[in-house]
């Protein structure tokens, strides 16, 4: 039996190679090619998920929610498609697939995010260790929905800051160490970024809210808003910045 790290990369690559087929071959674009790629990805995801792990529970951006999922002790939280309207514009490639395992007592164990613009696939049991650079510190943002608080931030830390489609496409340009952090405090749920958050922490970055308080996932109402996905030894000034600057 694959193990659930595996099953999650797997899931995420197939599921991004549906969705590469679907763009070039479907003839359509827009918000309809989101819409179809949103159903179809997911459709998949759930019929692999009940036929490799059929005691476990989903909670789906695009399933409706169940309240059992609160009382099982395995949960997989998934984006079909993370960056839909990224997705449904010719030429851009930052939106992701989302992969994630939540167990009770332990939170995210296993997690993949799949690129396949990039024909990439990160997952928990794989990824390695992030790396830094010389250049000039590198923020990203949303490039819809940027924190009130991010270029205040940046410029206290000499950074500078770029925005991007997708909460896993920013979440893996830190993990290839092509950005320094991803700062989000524009509204989230929890699909968006427990499988980045799992890849990331895998690979040895941090992750926590933006007053640097835990990431919850499985919760009742699973609206997570805001998020940090940093360098380790950025975590304290940025926390400590975003602190001053939204202080009051």
């Amino acid at each position: 039996m694959l193990t659930d790290a595996r099953l999650a990369g797997e899931l995420a690559e197939r599921a991004g190679h549906l969705l590469l087929s679907l763009r070039d071959s479907s003839g359509l674009t827009g918000r309809e090619l989101g819409k179809r790629g949103d159903a179809d990805s997911n459709a998949l995801l759930l019929r692999e998920l009940a036929a490799v792990r059929p005691d476990d529970a989903v909670l789906s951006e695009e399933s409706a929610d169940s309240p059992a999922r609160l009382s099982a002790d395995r949960v997989w939280i998934i984006d079909p498609l993370d960056g839909t309207r990224e997705y449904g514009m010719p030429g851009r490639g930052d939106w992701a697939v989302h992969v994630a395992l939540w167990q009770r007592g332990a939170g995210i164990t296993a997690a993949a995010v799949a690129q396949p613009s990039l024909d990439a696939v990160y997952a928990s049991d794989t990824v390695p260790p992030a790396t830094g650079s010389d250049r000039r510190a590198r923020f990203l943002v949303s490039d819809s929905r940027p924190p009130d608080f991010a270029a205040e931030v940046a410029a206290a830390l000499d950074a500078e800051v770029a925005p991007m489609g997708s909460a896993g496409a920013k979440a893996m340009a830190v993990v290839r160490g092509e950005a320094d952090a991803y700062l989000h405090a524009g509204g989230q749920w929890e699909w968006d970024s427990a499988a980045p958050v799992g890849v990331a922490v895998a690979a040895g970055l941090h992750a926590s809210r933006v007053d640097g308080s835990a990431l919850e996932y499985n919760r009742e109402h699973p609206y997570l808003p805001d998020l940090l996905i940093c360098r380790a030894d950025l975590a304290e000034p940025i926390l400590r910045e975003i602190a001053a600057t939204t202080a009051g």
